[in-house]
């Protein structure tokens, strides 16, 4: 009884529009349907290679700015060299505006301004990174 007592005052302690990390994990399915926006210059999966954008597999756990063969902007190398590694906490804010989190990015995308969407592509791409499956 005193547990139930204890997570429903946590709740009830929670910020507006705060979201238990449970409930913030995306649908990979979904997300699957999300990345559609991304594949004109990103590919995933097997046999990915590099488009206008690099191959997404593994980048969760990646160094911005990193992956060999794909020339990245001066800013996504530097972002890199100061120690940005790409995780569903630092997708989320480079995906909703790409430009604002790493300024001077060549990434033209707009961003997801969902963040449903930005949570349900970490899932899908978590697949594709170590540990997730793929």
């Amino acid at each position: 009884m005193l547990k139930n007592l204890l997570a429903a005052t946590a709740f009830v302690a929670l910020p507006a529009g705060a979201v238990l990390a449970q409930d913030a994990a995306g649908d990979p399915e979904a997300g699957e349907n999300v990345f559609r926006k991304c594949q004109a210059c990103h590919m995933v999966g097997e046999d990915a290679q590099n488009r206008v954008g690099p191959s997404l597999n593994g980048v969760i756990g990646r160094t911005a700015g990193t992956l060999e063969d794909f020339n990245y902007s001066d800013a996504m190398v530097a972002k890199g060299e100061e120690g940005l590694v790409w995780s569903a906490e630092t997708l989320m804010p480079y995906l909703e505006n790409p430009r604002e989190y790493v300024s001077g990015t060549k990434m033209s995308f707009a961003g997801l301004r969902k963040e449903e969407e930005r949570a349900d592509v970490i899932a899908y791409l978590q697949q594709f990174s170590e540990g997730g499956g793929s």
